[in-house]
């Protein structure tokens, strides 16, 4: 694992968009897996920017999301693709057929995921794989468990995790109670993972999942064996190490 420091999160922010645009650049069809939520919104800031001024072309890149909440449709201002759309998709050259985010709409599970697997199947795999970190340890929306889920699959969020996402809604009874997630097989076989983290409420869980026992309790140690793993955090994040 390679770890560079960040002084805040806008230098996190940039030094990670440094990684993914190295990468489009030096293989412009590639497939990225994206993630959302706050941490990644500086970022993907920062990839419009260049964008802007003529740097990165997204026309040949591929996008397949992680995550996405069962039950919401597309248009939802709540949902993954809306987020997608919104931070980065409407503001760049990539194509709206070439970007990918689960069907919360489906109401069968195992449809909904086979169809996401086949579909990260038909392009190779992933070539990069952001992800954000919770406070919990999971990645996605791999909650810690008993043991590591291996491909796309439908998760009961936990209590934790639908009271932190509750502050989005109007009212606690409409924070969706499940998402389909990829699994951890599949983030571990994109060829290069990158996880960005910031500010002190990161230091325990950064301690734990990069320097602790690898186990599904926490669901982001398993990335201590990946191959080609970067982390990217501040210095508050790493001020336990």
């Amino acid at each position: 694992m390679v770890i560079y420091t960040g002084k805040d999160y806008y230098d996190v922010s940039r030094k990670a968009a440094n990684i993914i645009s190295a990468q489009i650049i030096l293989k412009p069809d590639s497939v990225m897996g994206l993630a959302t939520g706050s941490t990644p919104i500086g970022i993907y800031d920062q990839l419009v920017k260049w964008y802007e001024k003529g740097d990165l072309d997204f026309s040949s890149v591929v996008s397949i999301n992680l995550d996405e909440y069962k039950g919401l449709s597309g248009d939802n201002d709540q949902s993954y693709r809306y987020f997608m759309n919104k931070h980065l998709f409407d503001r760049i050259n990539i194509k709206k057929e070439n970007t990918y985010v689960p069907n919360g709409l489906e109401p069968d599970s195992k449809k909904a995921c086979q169809e996401y697997n086949d579909i990260i199947e038909k392009f190779g795999g992933i070539d990069m794989q952001l992800l954000g970190l919770g406070h919990n340890g999971h990645i996605g929306f791999n909650e810690p468990g008993e043991a590591f889920e291996k491909e796309t699959h439908c998760v009961d969020l936990t209590k934790s995790t639908i009271e932190a996402n509750k502050r989005f809604f109007e009212r606690e009874e409409d924070v969706p109670k499940q998402a389909y997630t990829m699994g951890i097989k599949t983030i571990m076989q994109a060829r290069k993972v990158l996880m960005v983290a910031n500010g002190k409420g990161k230091a325990d869980i950064v301690k734990k999942a990069f320097f602790g026992p690898v186990t599904p309790e926490v669901p982001a140690s398993i990335l201590q064996m990946h191959p080609d793993c970067i982390l990217v955090a501040d210095e508050e994040a790493l001020s336990l190490l």
